[in-house]
C-alpha cells in the first residue's frame, strides 16, 4: 500500500488511529459479550464513544484548516466552493455509497427484507432530527459530518457574499460561533421537552441526532483558527494543553463515576454541558498532536491504520461483526473460541478494509487529484 507521507500532519494520524482502536475495541465487546454489562465492558464501550468524539473534532480541525487556506488565498467565489465540496465527496460519498448498498444487499440475503426509509440514508436524513433506525448504525456519526461540510461553508459563502467589507477570517469565526450557539438552542429545545428515562435513551435522542450534533465539528474548526491565527501560542502551550485534557478529561469521568452522575439523574448536564465540554477537552491534545513526530516501524504503522481508518470504521460492525453473530452463537462459547473469533473479526476488518481502500476509495480519491478533474471543476 502506497501512502504519500508528504503532507500527512502524523500527530493527527495518532489521534485518527488512536479513535479508530478504541471504536473496535468497543464493537469487540459487543461482538464477544453483546448482552453483558459490568464496569470493566462499561468502559471500553466509553472510550468507544470517546473515539467517535475525537472524529468530528479531528474532521473539523481539517475541514476548517483548509477553509481557512481557501479564504487566505482570496478563494471565495462559489466556484471555489464548489470544488471544496466536489473534493469531500469524492473523498466520504463513494465509500459510503458501496459500504450502504452492501448493507442493503447482507440485510437482505439474510433477513430476505428491505427495512423502510432506506431512501433516508442516501440524503443523509435518516437522523437528522430524530433518532437513527437500526440498520448501518455506524452511519449516525456520517450524516452529522455531511451536514456540517455543507451547512458551514454555505453560511460562510452567502456571508461573504453579502458584506465583503468584513475580514474573512472573521466571517469564518462568526459562522463558527453561530452554528455553535443554534445548535445550543437546538439541544436546550430538546432539554425542555424531552425526559431522560436512560443512558440509552439520551444517546439514541440526543447524542446520535444531527440537529443536536453538529456543533461537536465546529469546535475542530475554533482549533484550525487558532492553531492558524495564534500559531505561536499554539506551539508555546502545547504540553500545558496536554496535561489540562489529561486532568480535566479524567477528572471530570471520575467525578461522573464517583457521583453517578448520569442522564436520568443530571438531565441538564449531560444535554447542555457534557458533550461540548467533551469536545474541547479533546481539542486540547491537538496542539501537542500538529508538532508530535516519530519515524520508522511505529509511524509506518500508525500511518498505514490512520489511512485504512474510513473504511474500518464504514465495515468493521454492521457489515462484519452483525454477519460474525448471525452465524456464530457466542452466549455459551468457551474463551479459547471467543478468543478466535475475536482474532477473526479483527484480521477480516482490516483485510477488508486494505481491499475497500486500495480498490476502490484510493482510485477515488486519484481522481479527485488528477489534472482532468481540476481541469474542469476548479
Amino acid at each position: 500500500m502506497y501512502i504519500n507521507y508528504r503532507h500527512r500532519i502524523f500527530g493527527l494520524d495518532v489521534i485518527r488511529s488512536i479513535a479508530i482502536l478504541l471504536v473496535l475495541f468497543s464493537h469487540s465487546t459487543f461482538l464477544l459479550f453483546p448482552t453483558k454489562e459490568n464496569t470493566i465492558l462499561n468502559a471500553i464501550r466509553f472510550f468507544g464513544t470517546i473515539g467517535v468524539d475525537l472524529f468530528f473534532v479531528l474532521s473539523g480541525f481539517l475541514i476548517g484548516g483548509i477553509i481557512l487556506k481557501q479564504l487566505n488565498q482570496e478563494h471565495t467565489s462559489f466556484k471555489y466552493f464548489g470544488y471544496f465540496w466536489i473534493r469531500r465527496w469524492f473523498r466520504t460519498l463513494p465509500n459510503y455509497f458501496l459500504v450502504l448498498l452492501l448493507n442493503i444487499l447482507v440485510f437482505y440475503f439474510l433477513h430476505d427484507d428491505i427495512i423502510n426509509g432506506i431512501c433516508s440514508y442516501f440524503m443523509f436524513f435518516q437522523n437528522f432530527s430524530y433518532p437513527h433506525p437500526d440498520f448501518f448504525t455506524e452511519a449516525w456519526s456520517l450524516s452529522i459530518e455531511e451536514v456540517a461540510y455543507i451547512v458551514g461553508p454555505l453560511l460562510l459563502y452567502l456571508l461573504i457574499l453579502s458584506n465583503r467589507r468584513i475580514p474573512k477570517r472573521k466571517q469564518y469565526l462568526i459562522i463558527t460561533l453561530i452554528v455553535i450557539i443554534v445548535t445550543t438552542c437546538f439541544r436546550y429545545n430538546f432539554h425542555l421537552t424531552h425526559f431522560i428515562s436512560s443512558d440509552h435513551y439520551w444517546s439514541q435522542q440526543l447524542r446520535k441526532v444531527v440537529v443536536y450534533r453538529v456543533d461537536s465539528i465546529y469546535y475542530g474548526f475554533l482549533g484550525a483558527y487558532i492553531a492558524m491565527y495564534f500559531k505561536t501560542k499554539w506551539e508555546q502551550y502545547k504540553k500545558v494543553c496536554f496535561y489540562l485534557g489529561v486532568v480535566l478529561f479524567f477528572g471530570m469521568h471520575t467525578l461522573i463515576f464517583l457521583y453517578d452522575i448520569r442522564p436520568e439523574n443530571t438531565s441538564f448536564f449531560y444535554n447542555m454541558v457534557y458533550l461540548p465540554l467533551v469536545s474541547l477537552i479533546l481539542l486540547l491534545f491537538f496542539p501537542m498532536a500538529t508538532f508530535f513526530k516519530t519515524g520508522g516501524f511505529l509511524k509506518t504503522q500508525i500511518t498505514k491504520i490512520s489511512v485504512l481508518s474510513y473504511a474500518v470504521y464504514l465495515i468493521n460492525y454492521s457489515l462484519i461483526l452483525l454477519t460474525i453473530q448471525y452465524f456464530i452463537d457466542l452466549s455459551q462459547a468457551t474463551f479459547l473460541f471467543k478468543a478466535f473469533v475475536l482474532l477473526i473479526y479483527w484480521i477480516a476488518t482490516f483485510f477488508f478494509s486494505y481491499l475497500l481502500f486500495v480498490y476502490f476509495e484510493l482510485p477515488m480519491t486519484q481522481l479527485r487529484d488528477s489534472e482532468f478533474f481540476k481541469r474542469n471543476f476548479k
